[in-house]
């Protein structure tokens, strides 16, 4: 008996500290400011997919000339993916179809993309959205900004 409760006690511990590591990660990473949540599909077929599938939930970071993804369900402290502002290349714009809504959050808006030739999807808020579409476009002069 004292063993099995020992044993609840430990990992009753465990899943708290790792709760409370998603926390302090999500802490550190949105501390510099300029974080929006952001769901990424990334390498999405041409055709377009509104199965649902290949979505990741997220948080973005605008640092400088590039957004850091980082997934929301990971221990990883390097962003997942880095875009930088001169190779995103918006080619439309688009709601949550299908399964999709299901998968993404409630008010999201689908951005499709294109990355040095990977064509990705990113589903944010429409004040993200808009936030988004304002970063891209006060590239500094000289830069290529492609915003459809």
């Amino acid at each position: 008996m004292v063993l099995a409760l020992t044993v609840c006690g430990i990992v009753v511990a465990l899943v708290v500290l790792g709760l409370f590591v998603f926390g302090l990660r999500r802490r550190l990473i949105q501390r510099s400011g300029g974080t929006f949540d952001c769901s990424l599909r990334w390498d999405v077929p041409e055709g377009g997919d509104t199965s649902g599938k290949g979505w990741a939930y997220g948080i973005a970071r605008y640092s400088g000339d590039r957004i850091e993804w980082f997934r929301v369900f990971s221990y990883a402290h390097r962003p997942r993916r880095v875009l930088e502002r001169s190779a995103i290349e918006v080619a439309g714009r688009r709601v949550p179809e299908g399964e999709e809504e299901l998968a993404l959050l409630s008010d999201a808006v689908i951005l499709v993309c294109l990355h040095r030739g990977t064509r990705l999807e990113l589903a944010m808020s429409e004040d993200a959205l808009t936030g988004f579409l304002a970063w891209l476009e006060a590239a500094p002069p000289g830069q290529r900004v492609n915003v459809a």
